[in-house]
């Protein structure tokens, strides 16, 4: 099994979610994220300041699926939420080595 942790912009995330539940992916955790990386922030100017906002807004989406799904879950990942600017964000994947059903105590490929 794999965990994979994607950062994407937030207007991506419906294309992202539709996309993953066509592949079959039943769940998800999604969570609001600030961060920034070759960006560095954006600066707005508001009532007359110039304000510096070193932290972007992002999700941070979580799935964890059988290792045999991997490839297509990134493309559909990829194919999705990006728009070829800086901050389209990152993908990250980890092993997992176990997966428990709490309700049933299922564990495993089936506890997904």
């Amino acid at each position: 099994m794999k965990k994979i942790e994607a950062i994407i912009r937030p207007e991506k995330l419906n294309e992202v979610k539709l996309a993953l539940s066509d592949l079959g992916v039943d769940g998800m955790t999604v969570s609001n994220a600030s961060g920034f990386g070759k960006q560095k922030g954006y600066t707005q100017i508001y009532r007359g300041q110039e304000i510096v906002s070193k932290l972007l807004p992002k999700i941070k989406l979580e799935v964890v699926i059988p290792s045999g799904k991997i490839d297509e879950v990134i493309d559909a990942i990829i194919k999705t939420s990006k728009t070829g600017e800086f901050g389209d964000g990152k993908i990250f994947i980890f092993d997992v080595v176990d997966t428990i059903r709490i309700r049933t105590g299922e564990h495993g490929d089936a506890a997904l």
